[in-house]
């Protein structure tokens, strides 16, 4: 009685599975033979559900935020573009110079990945798994590490300039220079650049990885220690930058607020708007390049550690996961630095006083004094101390 029931009860679970129907199953080998047709078809449904979840999303939301990282860099361009047309006569302010380095990095790294992963989400991504990576993962995976360790570079080298003008100001004027800046700015490209291209000498690899849209360092699969190594590289070389960053930020806001409180001389000279002005510009970019590129550089470490240890276990999902949260955080980093520079300017900052606070007139306000120093305008009179 037994036998027949399970016959028809296998045939209907083939049927509501879209599988061909199976003649009944002999006595003898009706059990052995049914489990393996239930285990194969439990292994196709799983298959067919992994591959619709890791199916590219639509490209609308990419194609969006790949326009809105072109607008806000364009804009801070302009206003650079603008600002270095007023000191057309003077020696470019050491700020600026490294302000429009970061924009024009930002730009590029905006726009070159991301017309590369645009291109993978109207094809469709790449299939899982796939571990070797042709000429385009090699490109888009370099350039996510260039263009990813440059930010980050010239943040940590803006506040470490600002640092030594706030707290040294004499050291700073006979030390920093335009042709040092220029110097300095080839040597954080040249860094960056000799990061992304160690691949070329066995040195880590690139692959695509989940959902098969981008490519960046080999964190899952069978890695080795020269993954691991890369990995170590790339994300101390960033957590270093954001720390140091943060300390000179932190100096160079602590000495501010101590000179405005004293009424006293910052380094021999008082506590002018510009300083103010590029140190809240420098902390607005620590803080997003904090929340846009500190959960990519862990997740990364802790994703290779383990799939090198191969202590995943049933966390494979949860960490291709993890690693595309953390990217598409990272995106944003190029998007919103732009903004830090338009936004945190002393002219928008007074509007925004002016708006919360109902003043038709700053006089006596701390904004009034700002204004009545003698830099009138960030953009105008940020001067290069030679």
């Amino acid at each position: 009685m037994s036998d027949p029931w399970n016959a028809v009860m296998f045939s209907m679970h083939y049927n509501s599975s879209g599988a061909a129907p199976v003649a009944p199953l002999g006595p003898v080998s009706n059990q052995s033979q049914g489990m393996s047709g239930v285990a194969a078809v439990a292994r196709r449904d799983n298959l067919t559900s992994e591959k619709s979840t890791s199916t590219p999303s639509d490209p609308t939301v990419a194609g969006l935020s790949m326009t809105l990282g072109i607008l806000s860099n364009i804009v801070a361009l302009v206003i650079l573009a603008n600002a270095y047309t007023n000191l057309r006569r003077r020696s470019k302010a050491t700020f600026l110079l490294f302000a429009s380095s970061l924009v024009v990095t930002d730009f590029a790294g905006h726009v070159i990945p991301g017309a590369l992963v645009l291109r993978l989400y109207l094809s469709g991504g790449v299939s899982e798994p796939h571990d070797s990576a042709d000429a385009l993962c090699q490109f888009l995976g370099g350039s996510m590490v260039f263009f990813g360790l440059c930010p980050l570079f010239l943040g940590c080298a803006m506040a470490a300039e600002r640092c030594l003008g706030v707290t040294r100001p004499l050291l700073h004027a006979s030390l920093v220079t335009t042709t040092r800046t220029k110097l300095c700015l080839s040597v954080i490209w040249l860094v960056a650049l000799c990061v992304a291209l160690l691949p070329c000498f066995q040195l880590g690899s690139y692959t695509y990885q989940f959902p098969g849209t981008w490519c960046f360092i080999k964190v899952l699969g069978d890695t080795n220690w020269t993954d691991v190594a890369f990995v170590l590289l790339f994300s101390g070389l960033g957590l270093t930058s954001l720390a140091v960053a943060f300390i000179c930020n932190t100096v160079s806001g602590v000495t501010l607020v101590l000179a405005r409180l004293r009424k006293k001389p910052c380094g021999h000279r008082s506590a002018k708007s510009h300083d103010i002005e590029m140190v809240v510009q420098l902390v607005g970019i620590m803080v997003t390049s904090c929340i846009c590129w500190s959960p990519l550089l862990i997740f990364g470490l802790m994703t290779v550690v383990r799939s090198y240890s191969s202590s995943f276990g049933e966390d494979l999902k949860t960490y291709k996961t993890l690693m595309v949260m953390g990217v598409r955080l990272a995106s944003w980093n190029q998007i919103l630095d732009p903004w830090v520079y338009i936004l945190l300017r002393r002219a928008v900052l007074r509007k925004i006083y002016l708006i919360t606070k109902g003043q038709s007139d700053l006089k006596g306000s701390t904004f009034r004094r700002w204004e009545a120093s003698s830099f009138q305008s960030s953009e105008k009179n940020v001067v290069n101390r030679i």
